[in-house]
């Protein structure tokens, strides 16, 4: 590897633990002797429908067939059903294939965690489990079970059915079932993961003991397979679920920009935060011409075989691999029809970027524009374009700045993409993909968005709460950058709030085995809440910052753009007007800065 000098604004974090070493702290490793004289004790492991004990489901014409939570509460089957979540449906959440249980109404559908010992096979990095629990948050230490032996601990908590973080939720059900009537309260269901030892193949899993009261009950448990011979190119967070169109019998065709390119391509389609289906009746991949005109014939895309999809609420759909020469820092056109009426979806609110809409009939296929009548500047339900390929995807998790605010539209000068060319055009480190996961107005450690319901705030759900879903789920995710805290402080957080909640981000990263990098929080003197307080509060967030060792690296961004005789006012030449975003010229200053040696994991 080449050596590249270190750039201004870069602060270097070294750590001085060996891998051995974290390996134990991740995955509380022990030798295959005690484990194997553990299992010697405990019966053998069992498909987990095998032990289901409880009834959690009912019909709502007999509403007492099901007993949830020791109190006569259950879920409705047929909110269920309106959700997509219908008996023996495969959810696709957070990267991993859960399957819901095959059970009618009225049926075993969900063990209560008492320590039982679960088949369970696969290599990946995480354990994702369909929770939740009764009587209050439950939570409890399992056992992971490699093939060779080993095993590790996990710590699982599940939160409350009828109380639990919505901005966490998978699903949330509009009503709950009583003996003596229904009730018009939200019903929550979660998925939750937890960390694998790298490279181990899981051979069982023990769930957590019995908590006693709250119980924890588990729908589904699966391995996230790690995502081997793909790379991120392009990515998008879901900032809320809004208003659209209305369309009905209507072609969304999206402009992306892909960092690296590769020989096959897939997209990806969540339904975040919905509380129905949406149907995607066909899809293609085409690389643009101008505007809304591909070049060349659009690809078809398939989804597990078929030309179209259902994402049932909350889960999420990737195309199949389609042989498809993707360019590097180029724009795509990914069109899909939706032929039933969409009147909400999520959306990533500032794509500052022109997309297109057509007027009816499925036009997925159209080289020309002509069918294209109507623009937007969001991107509604696609959130990832992957590639075949590479070396791998560094996530960088932000706000608006990040987010490309205040760039030129349609001109790809956000950061992330100035950083992405200059990958590019080097070779001294991996030309890692580059994931956007900024949203304009987001925080550390507060949702703007509450995450259910039609809003018309697009901040997102903080970054704690969406970690999982934004960064640790992306595709062969290697690096996260952490570059937030600006909203925090000028909404009135305090500094130890901030710190907190990127502490832990490093926590829970470095667990999944990324590499963390943080960035200094830049200043905004003149903005209009960017006051005296807020920016002591920022100013004791980048100390932290600049003298801690919880994250791998440190890019000092606050020294990048900060004008020497005003500290805390951004310097002129990279303002944007607002002074609180940089402009293309401060933006560029940003991705300049960075010493792409510090994304090496």
């Amino acid at each position: 590897m080449a050596h590249l000098p270190p750039r201004e604004g870069t602060v270097v974090r070294r750590r001085i633990w060996g891998t051995a070493a974290v390996l134990a702290l991740v995955t509380g490793l022990v030798p295959v002797t005690s484990a194997q004289a553990a299992a010697a004790h405990r019966p053998g492991p069992l498909p987990l429908e095998r032990l289901f004990d409880n009834r959690a489901v009912s019909d709502d014409a007999r509403p007492a067939a099901a007993d949830f939570d020791g109190s006569g509460g259950s879920l409705s089957a047929r909110d269920l059903t309106a959700a997509g979540w219908t008996p023996g449906r495969t959810l696709g959440i957070e990267g991993a294939r859960l399957t819901w249980p095959r059970t009618a109404p009225g049926g075993p559908d969900n063990v209560r965690a008492d320590g039982q010992s679960v088949r369970v096979r696969g290599r990946g990095d995480a354990l994702a489990f369909l929770v939740a629990g009764t009587g209050g948050e439950a939570s409890g230490t399992g056992t992971v079970r490699y093939r060779d032996g080993s095993r590790g601990s996990y710590r699982l908590t599940a939160p409350d059915w009828r109380s639990g973080p919505l901005a966490t939720k998978s699903v949330a059900l509009p009503h709950i079932n009583t003996p003596g009537g229904q009730l018009a309260e939200k019903a929550r269901l979660h998925v939750v993961t937890v960390p694998l030892a790298h490279g181990r193949e899981v051979a069982s899993v023990n769930l957590p003991r019995d908590p006693g009261a709250p119980d924890l009950h588990v729908f589904a448990l699966s391995v996230r397979a790690a995502t081997k011979g793909w790379t991120g190119t392009w990515s998008a967070s879901t900032a809320g679920y809004t208003a659209v169109g209305p369309w009905s019998d209507r072609t969304v065709r999206l402009v992306v920009h892909t960092s690296t390119g590769g020989p096959r391509v897939r997209i990806r389609l969540d339904n975040t935060f919905a509380a129905g289906p949406v149907r995607i009746g066909s899809a293609t991949v085409a690389v643009q011409e101008a505007g809304a005109g591909a070049r060349g014939a659009p690809r078809p895309l398939s989804f597990r075989g078929a030309p179209g999809a259902e994402l049932p609420a909350g889960a999420q759909a990737y195309s199949d691999p389609l042989d498809f020469d993707v360019p590097a820092d180029a724009n795509l056109l990914v069109s899909f029809h939706l032929p039933g009426p969409v009147v909400a979806a999520p959306v990533h609110s500032q794509a500052v970027q022109r997309s297109y809409v057509s007027g009816p009939g499925d036009h997925t296929a159209d080289g020309s524009p002509a069918a294209y009548t109507s623009t937007i500047t969001s991107w509604p339900l696609l959130t990832g374009v992957d590639v075949g390929g590479g070396p791998g995807s560094v996530v960088l998790l932000g706000d608006s700045i990040t987010d490309g605010v205040k760039s030129t539209q349609d001109a790809n000068r956000r950061w992330p993409n100035v950083l992405a060319t200059r990958l590019l055009n080097q070779s001294a480190v991996p030309a890692y993909g580059v994931l956007n996961q900024g949203i304009s107005a987001n925080r550390v450690v507060a949702d703007r968005y509450p995450g259910d319901g039609v809003s018309t705030d697009t901040g997102g759900v903080s970054a704690l709460h969406r970690l999982d879903r934004d960064v640790l789920a992306q595709t062969s995710a290697r690096t996260v950058v952490v570059f937030e805290g600006i909203n925090d402080v000028r909404w009135g957080a305090s500094a130890d709030q901030v710190i907190a909640g990127l502490r832990e981000i490093a926590d829970r990263a470095r667990a999944r085995g990324l590499r963390t990098v943080a960035a200094t929080i830049t200043p905004c003197e003149g903005e209009s809440l960017c006051t005296a307080t807020a920016n002591r509060q920022r100013e004791a967030v980048n100390a932290y910052l600049r003298t801690s060792d919880d994250f791998d690296a440190v890019l000092d961004f606050d020294a990048v753009l900060r004008d020497p005789a005003h500290p805390a006012r951004m310097l002129p030449a990279y303002d944007s007007g607002d002074h609180l975003h940089p402009g293309d010229t401060g933006l560029a200053a940003l991705a300049d800065s960075v010493d792409l040696r510090l994304l090496v994991p």
